[in-house]
């Protein structure tokens, strides 16, 4: 067996690289379009308050539902497309443990079972977005923002406002989660040991306490990432109620349109999806990178464990032919 690479993003390329190629042009047919609905938004709701145009409204509506139609039936060819690069990933990584199971040490019995079972599904799962999510989420987000600034420039100074914070509190928060979910890994193999080893002395008590560690753990993990989507989620509101505030001062005074402030405040909105998948995809980069170490380090000991034994056989068997 070749060994795995040292890093989760070698791995994809390996596994996967012309599929890797394949869902970034998907991702970059999806954030090609993704301003255009903002923009078509805008010219609606001008024209009907304006000049109330029937026909016009009506086409620019067919042209927002047919942009729309387009861009969603790419977004469905893109998840479908990542769900098969993931799925076929978790199968090879089960199958480079799979393979190594006559040869491996017993001991090793309970971290193959946790690689198997559930290490490798979250693996694989991430390899089908590891190029293609940061290239679709930032691809949205600067075209959003430069639709925006471009459309009002006084939105320079919000979009910066709105996440220059978040820039500094979330990876701060994320290395948090990251030394508990290291500390989860190595704590559910020694659960998965006692489970196949279950006649070792006092192997009960301790597999209790590992129990109620994981799940101290997993909780640490959820306190610290909820805390983090509820402020994220309030620096949000903030920059729509600025938007709204300042916009609707605008209008009065006859420095913008309607359909200006409908659009700034729409892709507000649509700024944050992007913005807060991209937050995600780091996290979740953080943690499979994590996740892909231990694993890698560990596939690749039962493969130097497993060599010499194969090596041994090979040899035994040629002598018994002879």
């Amino acid at each position: 067996m070749n060994s795995l690479p040292p890093t989760v993003m070698g791995f994809a390329l390996r596994s996967s690289g012309r599929h890797q190629a394949g869902l970034a042009l998907l991702a970059v047919m999806v954030f090609g379009l993704s301003a255009v609905p903002l923009e078509l938004q805008r010219r609606i709701v001008n024209d009907a308050i304006r000049n109330g145009a029937a026909a016009t409204i009506l086409w620019l509506a067919l042209a927002y539902a047919g942009v729309a139609l387009v861009e969603q039936t790419a977004k469905l060819a893109l998840n479908l497309y990542r769900a098969w690069v993931s799925e076929s990933c978790v199968r090879s990584l089960r199958q480079t443990v799979h393979e190594e199971r006559a040869t491996a040490p017993s001991d090793d019995a309970g971290a193959r079972a946790a690689m198997m079972l559930s290490e490798a599904e979250p693996i694989g799962g991430f390899v089908g977005i590891v190029f293609s999510e940061p290239l679709l989420q930032a691809g949205i987000l600067c075209s959003v923002v430069i639709y925006m600034v471009v459309l009002e420039p006084w939105m320079a100074l919000l979009v910066p406002a709105l996440l220059a914070p978040q820039m500094i509190f979330v990876p701060l928060m994320q290395r948090a989660i990251n030394r508990r979910a290291a500390a989860r890994i190595r704590t559910l193999r020694h659960v998965s040991a006692d489970i196949v080893d279950g006649n070792r002395p006092g192997g009960e008590t301790v597999g209790r306490a590992r129990i109620e560690r994981v799940f101290t753990l997993n909780m640490g993990i959820y306190r610290i990432k909820y805390r983090m989507n509820l402020l994220m989620n309030l620096m949000q509101y903030c920059a729509v109620a600025t938007a709204l505030g300042i916009g609707g001062l605008f209008v009065l005074q006859g420095r913008v349109e309607v359909g200006t402030v409908v659009a700034i405040v729409s892709g507000l909105g649509k700024l944050y999806d992007p913005w807060g998948d991209l937050v995600n995809w780091a996290r979740e980069f953080s943690v499979v990178s994590v996740k892909y170490r231990l694993f890698a380090e560990t596939a690749n000991r039962l493969a130097s464990v497993a060599a010499p034994a194969e090596r041994a056989g090979a040899r035994a068997s040629t002598r018994a032919t002879r």
